[in-house]
């Protein structure tokens, strides 16, 4: 995904934090401010907020070999309304905001990759949400299916629920509808 020589890959892996994580872990508090962005060796992390009702929605998964933070408050150092949490078990790269900093000045086209690849996920992210806005809970269902058939073997069904906005009852019913 990034091509870079092995030199260039060895120099990356020393700025950053190897960590594994349970299923569940919290990695970003709701509240807080970002300090870390993540790259996802394997596993999938889950950015989530929390509604009106109090209830955990979830925004959006992130597959392995991705990158995950809450991008406006990590670059602008403000408070996050969303959270990061790992949906299973993963394993990731975390760095730092001096170590990327670090990074950059020793290694510049990483810096312009990074942003690149940031870029292409937020557009991914948006066009992702877009195409289930305003669609029957079915329907929702099928397209994520059809999309992400490798997240739904890997995570509760209770969040590919919270993800398609509906209740676990009505992802069950669709679900046995639908085989």
């Amino acid at each position: 995904m990034l091509n870079f020589s092995t030199a260039d890959l060895e120099t990356i892996s020393r700025y950053a934090q190897s960590r594994e994580c349970r299923a569940g872990e919290i990695l970003l508090k709701e509240g807080s401010i970002a300090r870390e962005l993540f790259f996802v060796v394997s596993g999938i992390l889950k950015i989530v907020s929390t509604n009106e009702k109090g209830n955990e929605v979830i925004q959006y998964f992130i597959k392995e070999n991705r990158f995950c933070t809450i991008l406006y408050s990590f670059n602008g150092e403000v408070v996050s309304n969303e959270g990061i949490a790992a949906a299973t078990d993963a394993k990731l790269l975390a760095f730092s905001k001096p170590a990327l900093n670090q990074l950059y000045a020793g290694l510049p086209e990483f810096k312009e990759r990074l942003e690149d690849i940031t870029h292409r996920t937020l557009l991914e992210k948006i066009k992702s949400r877009n195409s289930l806005m305003g669609e029957e809970a079915t329907v929702r269902y099928q397209k994520f299916l059809a999309n992400y058939p490798d997240i739904l073997l890997k995570v509760p069904l209770s969040d590919v629920a919270s993800y398609l906005g509906i209740t676990q009852q009505s992802l069950s019913r669709i679900r046995r509808n639908t085989s």
